[in-house]
């Protein structure tokens, strides 16, 4: 908890003017319950000083009644509020923020209200980030907004993920689910078993178990007469954020190709059109011959690139590959004296769609570094710039340091990546901020 900055170092007058009430000038009554107060004090607040000056009918009257406006106000936090008015201290736990925030708001106490903001900054963590989220965004605490969204953004798909599912409202959630700036974990595909979490709230078993046995899909399949599950009346609402899913990324992967199929959640009209670009996009670019200049629109890359990611536990060297990733290569990812590197692999084994055809392409990447403490909070995050990347047999090379930082393990490794066409005598790659005008 944290103090306000002290006003009167005594706290006679709290004692004697706020809780005895001696030489109270108005009555204030709200929530059943009765303050003896003074109108002095009060006129600190912007909305009594609106109220006692003016032609409001309050400004005469020696009892005044009011009206909660906001659900979240109750007594206790009522009391807080008008009670700063005359404390040299205020202490606020973090479970009571957001009522006093409501109360701090209503009676417009500005003080309060960026005490409320620091605590919040301080104390986010899985127990609170969504109730802080909503209430900044009514309390008009947009840096705190902002704060709790990159919050989730970086601990959703990791394991507190399972617990803040259930509070994650849709709107938000597709705000998230669309964002390229979402941590993933491993590929794509997870974003998809998550999201199937979410239309099960009472499932508690773990993550793994809801891809290949979750029997509510199959049972909602039979009874739907084959139905997708997102066509449905039921299923309607969670469409805005299954359309963010990044569906080429999926279907390219024949595990995971499978598990859409079976589970018959999205239509096959989602379905079709990407089957259909991927193969084309495959023919284009083994087929597609001569010079020509690409442009890579920072937009376009963050709406439509690959999202993953790799969680490195503690300081050892190891490295991973990302299953159904089909940019033509096989790239190994290696964390070693606290460097992440690219490497080609020189082995003729292709991973993924026509990795033995397109062997030369090139991708755009950017790569994120995360490290959070055990609250969630981010203890250091460090971006890479938009770059393009292309790696002859067995090449290397190194795309981010984490030398002379402070790091907390466990480190999350997210990417994201967009496969370029491929070239064949010459291409020219630009990587632009804004779409041109036309």
């Amino acid at each position: 908890p944290r103090r306000k900055r002290t006003k009167d170092s005594s706290g006679s007058v709290y004692e004697a003017l706020f809780l005895r009430g001696e030489g109270s000038d108005v009555q204030i009554r709200a929530l059943g319950a009765v303050w003896n107060l003074h109108r002095v004090y009060l006129c600190q607040s912007g909305y009594f000083a609106s109220m006692f000056s003016g032609a409001w009918r309050e400004s005469t009257m020696n009892t005044v009644e009011l009206q909660m406006p906001d659900d979240n106000i109750d007594r206790e936090a009522l009391h807080e509020a008008l009670g700063s008015l005359y404390n040299d201290s205020v202490l606020i736990q973090p479970s009571r923020v957001v009522p006093i925030l409501a109360a701090a708001s209503m009676l417009q106490l500005d003080e309060l209200i960026q005490q409320c903001g620091e605590i919040m900054e301080e104390t986010v963590s899985v127990h609170t980030v969504c109730s802080y989220y909503y209430s900044a965004g009514s309390y008009g605490l947009p840096s705190i907004r902002t704060m709790c969204f990159q919050w989730l953004l970086h601990n959703l798909m990791t394991h507190r993920g399972e617990e803040l599912i259930r509070e994650i409202s849709l709107d938000i959630m597709e705000e998230l689910i669309v964002s390229s700036e979402l941590v993933v974990i491993e590929v794509e595909m997870d974003v998809y078993t998550m999201l199937k979490k979410q239309l099960q709230p009472a499932w508690r078993g773990p993550r793994r178990a809801l891809l290949p046995d979750a029997l509510w899909f199959a049972r909602s399949k039979r009874e739907l007469d084959g139905t997708p599950f997102l066509e449905t009346p039921q299923g309607r609402a969670f469409v805005p954020v299954f359309r963010h899913l990044r569906l080429a990324y999926i279907v390219c992967d024949l595990p995971s190709a499978r598990i859409i199929d079976q589970d018959a959640l999205i239509p096959a009209t989602w379905l079709t059109p990407v089957y259909k670009d991927q193969w084309l996009a495959l023919l284009k670019a083994e087929q597609t011959r001569g010079p020509r200049r690409v442009e890579v629109h920072v937009s376009n890359f963050q709406r439509n690139s690959m999202r993953c990611g790799h969680q490195v536990h503690r300081e050892e060297t190891c490295s991973w590959r990302w299953a159904g990733f089909n940019f033509s290569w096989d790239l190994v990812v290696c964390y070693s004296n606290r460097r992440v590197t690219f490497r080609r692999s020189a082995l003729n084994d292709p991973h993924g769609l026509g990795g033995s055809l397109l062997w030369q392409g090139k991708i755009a990447f950017r790569l994120c570094l995360v490290s959070l403490d055990r609250a969630g909070r981010t203890v250091l995050r460090q971006d890479t710039e938009y770059q393009v990347l292309s790696l002859g047999k067995d090449e290397e090379l190194e795309v981010a340091s984490l030398e002379n930082q402070d790091v907390v393990f466990p480190i999350y490794v997210a990417c994201n990546f967009l496969r370029l066409p491929r070239e064949r005598s010459y291409q020219e790659f630009n990587i632009h901020r804004h779409p041109p005008t036309s």
